[in-house]
């Protein structure tokens, strides 16, 4: 399959979507999507982020940072009931699996040895961005059935190897379990504002460190004593006070932390100058200064999600940060934790956040109070033997993934309410 195949041809097919009342089509670029139609099918999930609005995916395409020549063809789905959008999710089709953050590379190496073609494969995802959260857009879960269904469905017809959804949500994972998609288990570190002891909000940093170990307490107020010593201070800026010049000094810390690590960075200039016209109220940026020059930045983004309480969502919104990138122009010990962490961590209790994701990996993050919590992708791959195979995997990988878990579980940075 070419990768233009296909784009624009699904419009109308029904195709026996949701027994044909549904009519499928495939946009193949995020300029093309209904913008309006889709952030307001977006606010009505349960889990929305920022990194799922129209305005995000279109920067991602539009600023040269996911799109074909970077390994990011975009071929999204949309199911409409007339005039209606009752259903949508970002399809992507991929030469390779960067910049994905579930590993699949293994997968791709046992289908060349048996000399088959892997790539190009499909990803309902956001590029470059492990957050979870509603990927498969829908007015009700017969809906969303009919989309992984319809999504499965074209992969099949245009011959891919396989279709991964990353990073879904419960009611995302629920579809795909009913269209035969494969579930993949991961781990992430995530923060919640509430006292294990009291159950209530924390009021300021310092009650955050006094619920817990002493081990830890002890080890954060040494690293945050060791940046103060060293001259850095911290300035914060969100929405549209982020300046033209921090933007500016975020993107040349950001790459050059990249570029140290061996690897070019993902993101261009353009896609955070659109992120400051076109988003702004999403960023919160804080920036680290020595002797009246900055010196480091990190940037975390803000939304809301709709709260639960026994289960069940409610109308009640509630603020959720997620911390996305950070770099540093000067080595100071205990920067990094600083900037990623002990500072966004302060802003959110200050701002009545309830929630702070830390990203992919990073089991450190446990010392500076996040706490594990599972995170799920689901799979389909059209080989029957292969599709088998990795079947068996996932079974032992699962396993693996609860007993981490578990281990993670009995190592909780937090005093024991009776202690």
């Amino acid at each position: 399959m070419q990768a233009g195949d296909g784009a624009g041809a699904y419009r109308n097919a029904a195709d026996g979507v949701a027994g044909g009342r549904l009519a499928p089509q495939i946009v193949d670029t995020p300029a093309q999507l209904p913008v309006a139609r889709w952030n307001a099918l977006l606010a009505r999930q349960a889990t929305p982020t920022p990194f799922m609005r129209a305005e995000y995916l279109a920067a991602l395409h539009d600023s040269g940072s996911a799109v074909p020549p970077t390994g990011w063809t975009p071929r999204f789905m949309l199911l409409w009931d007339g005039d209606q959008l009752a259903a949508a999710c970002p399809l992507y089709l991929k030469t390779h699996s960067y910049g994905e953050y579930v590993f699949d590379w293994a997968w791709a190496n046992a289908y060349a040895e048996h000399g088959l073609a892997y790539y190009p494969k499909a990803l309902v995802a956001v590029p470059f961005t492990p957050v979870p959260g509603t990927r498969l857009l829908a007015r009700d879960e017969a809906a969303r059935r009919a989309l992984i269904t319809a999504v499965r469905d074209w992969c099949a017809g245009h011959r891919l190897s396989s279709l991964h959804l990353l990073y879904g949500d419960a009611a995302d994972l629920a579809a795909c379990d009913a269209a035969g998609l494969m579930r993949r288990g991961q781990v992430q570190f995530h923060w919640t504002n509430r006292d294990p002891a009291s159950g209530r909000p924390f009021v300021d940093f310092d009650a955050l460190l006094a619920a817990l170990t002493q081990d830890k307490r002890k080890k954060i107020r040494q690293e945050r004593r060791k940046v103060a010593e060293a001259g850095v201070r911290f300035r914060c800026a969100a929405g549209a006070d982020i300046s033209p010049a921090d933007w500016a000094l975020f993107y040349r810390c950001y790459r050059r932390t990249y570029l140290e690590h061996g690897n070019a960075p993902y993101l261009t200039p353009d896609f955070f100058a659109r992120m400051a016209r076109e988003l702004a109220d999403a960023w919160v940026m804080f920036v680290a200064e020595r002797n009246g020059h900055p010196i480091a930045t990190s940037l975390i983004a803000v939304g809301a999600r709709q709260s639960s309480a026994g289960g069940q969502n409610t109308s009640n919104p509630e603020t959720v940060a997620y911390g996305r990138y950070w770099g540093a122009l000067e080595r100071v010990d205990g920067l990094h934790f600083e900037a990623c962490y002990h500072q966004p961590l302060d802003w959110c209790i200050r701002h009545g956040v309830a929630r702070f994701e830390g990203g992919a990996q990073g089991e450190h993050k446990m010392a500076r109070a996040l706490l594990p919590v599972a995170t799920h992708s689901a799979h389909w791959l059209a080989h029957p033997g292969f599709a088998d195979a990795v079947a068996r995997f996932l079974a032992r990988e699962s396993a693996g993934v609860d007993g981490y878990l578990e281990q993670l579980d009995g190592r909780s940075p937090f005093r024991r309410p009776d202690a």
